[in-house]
């Protein structure tokens, strides 16, 4: 039988304007961005709607605009009775996800992402790091680039051919020029100021293993899949999951592949953007996947996942 799992979009796929056409169509959206701004202090909508993209990139406000973002697209798949039979994240996503399978409520996801993003910040700022997108080369060129570049590390497993390396500057751009000598298709260097997801980040993991210590978490329903771990997590092992996911390797190809391989055929992207919907294809042409980020995609992502199935 087809299963349909909802993947959540991480850091990197904001956009200034995302979220007001939903905004202005549902008042179960609405309210969420208003909620938001009483919680953060600021004006989540106002800097996702409006901008300025500058600071909307930023990555304390970033991530908090992203899970405000796809929480509101979550109540209105909500109201129409979509909940899937697991839910996936990328990185920033997996908090999404956990808020969409009722791991813990909307505002208590939101102060953790909010506290993710500040202890971020701070670790970037301290000790300042790169990251880029290798194109093009196997997963074993890109390894062994990195062993030999120095404090530079394979973070994100995208697709085949796509693998993103994470490190202090030097090494990242050692690694870049090696890549390119090596033959790989193309090397983007990513606008970003800190080595996420390297163990340069482990001081912000530090500081959130102390955080999410005062959270009780609830079982997830539907199922989570982590795409850290790259198996189904209970409410028990996401505290230790979401530390070290803030210096693991995102290994997003291998939980897509598994979830395939259990029986997901369809996945509906809940937030901005198509980013993961574009890695999923290139992971297996086979799988459906559609879009949701306001009403109109909604609708049309739901039928046509409905005749794929």
């Amino acid at each position: 039988m087809a299963k349909l799992a909802l993947v959540f979009p991480g850091q990197g796929s904001q956009a200034v304007g995302m979220g007001a056409v939903l905004a202005r169509e549902s008042d179960a959206a609405a309210e969420i961005y208003h909620l938001a701004g009483e919680i953060l202090g600021w004006d989540v909508a106002s800097l996702s709607f409006n901008g300025p993209e500058e600071k909307l990139n930023q990555t304390t406000f970033a991530q908090a605009a992203l899970y405000v973002n796809s929480a509101a697209v979550m109540s209105a798949l909500r109201e129409r009775g979509v909940a899937g039979e697991a839910v996936l994240g990328h990185s920033l996503g997996e908090y999404s996800a956990l808020e969409a399978c009722g791991a813990f409520d909307f505002e208590t996801g939101l102060r953790l992402v909010a506290r993710r993003g500040e202890v971020m910040s701070a670790a970037a700022a301290a000790r300042p790091g790169s990251m880029a997108a290798i194109l093009g080369m196997a997963d074993a060129q890109v390894e062994a680039i990195c062993e030999e570049a120095g404090d530079v590390w394979p973070v994100n497993y995208n697709s085949p051919g796509q693998l993103v390396i994470s490190g202090e500057k030097e090494a990242v751009q050692l690694a870049i020029g090696q890549a390119k000598t090596a033959g790989a298709k193309k090397t983007v260097e990513l606008a970003v100021s800190g080595a996420f997801h390297s163990p340069l980040m482990q001081p912000a993991a530090a500081a959130m293993r102390e955080t999410l210590a005062t959270i009780r978490f609830s079982e997830p329903r539907p199922p989570f899949f982590s795409s850290i771990s790259c198996d189904f997590e209970d409410a028990a092992a996401l505290p230790q999951l979401l530390v070290n996911q803030i210096t693991s390797p995102v290994r997003w190809r291998t939980a897509v592949e598994k979830l395939i391989a259990g029986g997901f055929d369809r996945f509906l992207e809940v937030g901005n953007g198509k980013i993961l919907s574009g890695l999923i294809r290139r992971i297996d042409r086979g799988a459906r996947t559609a879009s949701a980020s306001d009403l109109a995609s909604i609708g049309q992502a739901l039928e046509a996942l409905a005749a794929s199935g």
